[in-house]
């Protein structure tokens, strides 16, 4: 890896680089005791890891029901997950496969709503106020929230991250602000078929960790180039300075193996909705299993 290439160092906090920073101008060695900058969820739990590598697993809120998303988020947890990502139900869900989609629509048919997508994070923390939890999804509802409203709403239930994966970069920023604003971080998709230019405009304004889907195509899809993924993630590094996830096409804990050698974290979806799907009754002792088999495959 050339010398301009950046990489991700969890234990360099934002503190530590600003009190570099003053005592190469001012020869001062003492930290900055007035100014320290606090740390967000998803930065504590990188930098906490130390250069292991963090598993994201995906659920649809809803699917099948709430109080078994809130069991599953748990048992997540308990099993190894380092990132919570919940997916907002959606009627038209583009970027998701068969899957997920189907997943939402159980979730529709209950009426689950962006609201009782925030109620389920605060229920959460009512227990939990470690773990990072992540909402991915899509524009419209948080549109028809009102972005000031949702963040404000997201920010007291204990989000950490969002990511839409319809907004692109050029027209995030009304949302990006009132997101920031509420120390909340907006997270970007980067494909394989992203510009260099356009990978710098999101390095810019990307905050928590940035998702690189694996393949091109939806959701679920197969054939994943773990060769290719390293290629792109080392371009990536050139300019992104937080850590990089991949997700897409990861379906056990091979394919989990193989993309922690070169990425900062795993993220699975669909593999684990199927998981939910095929095991009605006992939803959150048979994703426990699956996602403790896939964290100890990249430990």
């Amino acid at each position: 890896m050339t010398e301009n290439v950046m990489q991700f160092r969890p234990k360099q906090t934002v503190n530590a680089i600003l009190a570099n920073l003053l005592s190469m101008k001012t020869g001062l060695k003492q930290p900055l005791r007035k100014r320290e900058i606090k740390m967000s969820r998803i930065q504590q739990t990188f930098a906490a890891l130390d250069g292991a590598k963090a598993l994201i697993p995906y659920i649809t809120v809803g699917d099948p029901d709430l109080d078994t998303t809130l069991a599953l988020m748990h048992s997540l947890v308990e099993n190894g997950a380092d990132i919570l990502e919940l997916g907002v139900p959606f009627s038209d869900p583009m970027a998701d496969g068969p899957t997920i989609q189907r997943a939402a629509e159980r979730a529709l048919a209950n009426k689950v709503s962006l609201n009782d997508v925030l109620n389920i994070v605060r229920r959460f923390r009512e227990t939990n106020g470690h773990t990072p939890v992540v909402l991915m999804g899509y524009l419209n509802p948080i549109h028809k929230m009102g972005y000031q409203a949702f963040a404000q709403a997201a920010a007291e239930a204990g989000v950490d991250g969002v990511l839409t994966v319809d907004s692109p970069v050029e027209t995030i920023t009304p949302l990006h602000d009132e997101l920031k604003s509420r120390g909340i971080d907006c997270i970007f998709l980067i494909a394989p078929t992203t510009t260099e230019e356009r990978i710098q405009t999101i390095a810019r304004v990307a905050g928590g960790f940035v998702y690189y889907v694996s393949l091109k195509g939806v959701t679920g899809a197969a054939s994943l180039d773990t060769e290719e993924v390293s290629r792109k993630i080392e371009l990536l590094r050139k300019y992104i300075d937080i850590p990089i996830g991949v997700g897409f096409g990861i379906s056990n804990a091979e394919s989990a193996r193989k993309i922690g050698t070169v990425a900062d974290a795993v993220i699975v979806g669909s593999r684990i909705v199927k998981e939910i799907e095929n095991n009605a009754g006992r939803e959150a002792e048979a994703v426990g299993a699956l996602v403790k088999e896939l964290k100890d495959a990249i430990r």
